[in-house]
């Protein structure tokens, strides 16, 4: 499979195609539009969440709710583009105008000026408007039609937010649990640990600050085999962290126990196998995270999130003018205070992107009847 997406913040629309869905994967759009509106959720959310109210409209392959096997495109407009229209294009605005929308004033922690400096501009919504976690809509809704294609062969996916700016949720929780929190104004499952996370990020934004945070996301029901441990660019592990990492504002990922495997020895770390005629091969822990030599070992997939505080501040850092090369205050943009529930809707349409990919890889077959038959005669 392959996924392409196009479209800018503030451009017209974001589209996605979709190549290699096999014909007869039934599509569900109201699902999809449930999951863009959780995307926007979440306390701590900006204004921009207020204009848009994001719906996909299925463009091609998709036909009396099945898909036909052709490429699947998904689209969402902008609604904000009417306000922005008439700075898209210098030749549609006078000079005075465009100077007025251009931003040449920095802001460290985005890509402002080592894209403007790779790309030959001077107005740094030239690369903001593509690095905008903007982009992340419609990477969500084609999530979700992974997410469906996953369901086929018994995949969930899940999650939940750990930790907030330093406040953290060190509790353990069973799978079904994670259902909890999508519900919840943080997407944490202690609600006490909620609370204080909530009156931080309440803090911050009145210090015209930002918060970041960690998540957690959690596979159950991918059977064992999946990824490669042949050739090191078929590694899950190693996949699942190139995709998670492309998130915005993502700087870190952790696969099971992560980096505390080095505080150990290997006798605490890996995961002792039994056998029984009930059970087959099975294990009592899983510190792998359900990955080993960069295959699925058939455990629940354990993934861990780092998320760096957005770089857009009510309060502007130090920066330089790009145009004038004078000290400046960076720009201060319409933006979130806070959007680590966000982050964790995202991270698991990033995550079902990666496992619907190893699982076609392996799987092949035309029709979705086809797949299913082939992954039901697994062990």
């Amino acid at each position: 499979m392959k996924l392409t997406t196009a479209g800018e913040s503030h451009g017209k629309a974001l589209v996605a195609i979709i190549e290699g869905l096999p014909a007869h994967l039934k599509i569900d759009k109201e699902a999809i539009d449930r999951a863009l509106a959780l995307r926007q959720s979440g306390f701590g959310r900006g204004g921009r969440q207020k204009i848009e109210c994001d719906k996909v409209e299925i463009l091609t392959g998709v036909r009396n709710r099945e898909t036909l096997g052709s490429p699947v495109t998904l689209c969402i407009y902008n609604k904000d583009f009417a306000h922005w229209a008439d700075c898209m294009s210098a030749e549609e605005c006078d000079e005075t105008r465009m100077a007025e929308k251009c931003l040449t004033k920095v802001r460290p922690g985005h890509a402002d000026l080592t894209g403007i400096r790779k790309f030959d501009q001077t107005d740094a919504r030239n690369i903001l408007e593509r690095a905008s976690a903007r982009e992340t809509a419609i990477r969500v809704a084609a999530g979700e039609v992974y997410r469906q294609y996953l369901s086929v062969f018994g995949v969930e996916i899940g999650g939940y937010v750990k930790e907030v700016c330093g406040v953290k949720d060190g509790g353990r929780y069973a799978f079904n649990d994670l259902l909890r929190a999508k519900s919840t104004s943080l997407g944490m499952l202690d609600l006490e640990v909620e609370k204080q996370a909530i009156e931080k990020v309440s803090q911050l934004k009145k210090e015209g600050d930002t918060a970041g945070g960690v998540v957690e996301i959690r596979v159950k029901g991918l059977k064992s085999g999946f990824g490669n441990v042949m050739t090191y660019a078929e590694k899950l592990d190693a996949q699942l962290a190139q995709g998670l990492m492309s998130i915005q504002a993502v700087k870190g990922v952790e696969v099971g126990a992560g980096f505390a495997v080095c505080e150990t020895s290997g006798k605490a770390v890996h995961d002792e196998i039994f056998y029984s005629e009930e059970k087959d091969f099975y294990r009592i822990s899983n510190r792998a995270g359900g990955i080993e030599g960069g295959m699925s070992n058939g455990e629940e997939i354990v993934l861990r999130v780092a998320m760096k505080p957005i770089p857009t501040l009510m309060n502007g850092l130090q920066t330089v003018d790009y145009s004038t090369k004078e000290k400046a205050v960076a720009a201060s943009e319409r933006s979130d205070v806070c959007a680590i529930f966000a982050l964790e809707v995202i991270a698991e349409a990033v995550v079902a992107e990666v496992l619907a990919n190893a699982v076609a890889k392996r799987l092949g077959g035309d029709t979705i009847q086809e797949m299913q038959e082939r992954y039901n005669r697994l062990p």
